[in-house]
């Protein structure tokens, strides 16, 4: 009981480490800010507005922005921020499911592909090709006039999506899979399975972790297309149908809110997904940050050198204190 209690602390304390070099970062900052503003708003929208979403008021319909109606309300009376507030939560949900399963999957199939026997290999990238060359605009009609619910909609961003994380997952795993530490462990007797989730998932993690927040960015903006024309759930709402309602009577009633505020609102969320993107590539990845170490203003070469030496972590501390010794013996000698 000590033990898992100690590695539940251990765990916590890593999490919160890294959420803390998240918020330290410019980039992270701006993106968490934009997306918790976004996600308070879909939790507590029903306390944010007088409204609900079946109060219609066909005598205030097109009602033009005011104290009482914020955005204005639609041609049934319904108002508008209340819709951007409930599509919240719809756009959302779509978004992280899916950038989610399409990296669970992806990273699955990839690493079954570049580890796991030729045969798999064969299969696997033969089905990637096969996707990769299938249109996908009729595809997600096609599927979408089976079911037109958002689990179908999921299913379908899920079944086309994986491909592009399949192949980047795999082209990793098979640059790590030369590594002396791999061929250390399967020589010494370790298994297929413990070797994928012991040494290859940790060293694709910061990729799986990047891809995941940029891949919801992009499959919001894809329900909020395929909502635009027509294959989304008409029982629910989300930002892409109040974009369908507002094009109907938004440009001839000269209710421009209407038509702005989900736009505004899928492009707050969307930039915001991208920094926490940006940031994690930053954060996780050495190269990116011994870079943008290097590019920092105002740093002397010796300081320059020492962020240089910080991030050697390809040697051991030894031989990176003697090659800095033999760095500062040189500068003395200058």
């Amino acid at each position: 009981m000590k033990n898992i209690k100690t590695r539940i602390f251990a765990a916590a304390r890593k999490i919160g480490r890294f959420l803390l070099s998240v918020l330290k970062n410019r980039k992270g900052r701006l993106g968490v800010i934009l997306v918790g503003i976004v996600v308070l708003a879909a939790i507590f929208g029903p306390m944010l507005t007088p409204y609900a979403l079946d109060d219609y008021d066909i005598a205030n319909g097109l009602a033009k922005p005011s104290a009482e109606h914020l955005l204005g309300t639609d041609k049934n009376g319904i108002d508008i921020l209340t819709q951007i507030l409930y599509g919240a939560r719809i756009s959302l949900i779509i978004g992280i499911t899916t950038g989610l399963c399409v990296t669970l999957l992806g990273a699955t199939l990839g690493i079954v592909s570049a580890y796991f026997g030729k045969v798999s290999a064969a299969v696997i990238l033969n089905v990637i090709n096969v996707l990769l060359v299938i249109p996908t605009t009729p595809l997600m009609m096609i599927m979408s006039n089976l079911s037109s619910s958002y689990l179908m909609m999921i299913a379908i961003f899920t079944l086309i999506g994986w491909c592009g994380t399949a192949r980047m997952v795999r082209a990793q795993v098979l640059s790590i899979m030369n590594m002396n530490y791999i061929r250390a462990a399967e020589l010494a007797g370790g298994s297929k399975n413990y070797i994928m989730f012991r040494h290859i998932m940790p060293s694709v993690s910061h990729l799986l972790i990047m891809n995941t927040a940029l891949s919801c960015a992009g499959f919001m903006i894809a329900e909020a297309g395929l909502s635009f024309i027509g294959l989304g759930d008409p029982s629910v709402m989300s930002w892409g149908k109040i974009l369908v309602a507002a094009q109907e009577s938004a440009f001839t009633s000269g209710l421009w809110a209407w038509v702005l505020a989900p736009g505004v609102a899928i492009f707050i969320t969307v930039f915001g997904f991208m920094q926490i993107g940006y940031a994690l590539e930053e954060i996780l990845n050495p190269k990116m940050r011994r870079k943008k170490d290097n590019r920092h203003k105002g740093a002397t070469p010796y300081e320059a050198a020492n962020a240089v030496f910080a991030e050697m972590t390809e040697m051991t501390a030894d031989e990176a204190k003697a090659l800095k010794a033999e760095f500062e013996a040189g500068g003395k000698r200058t």
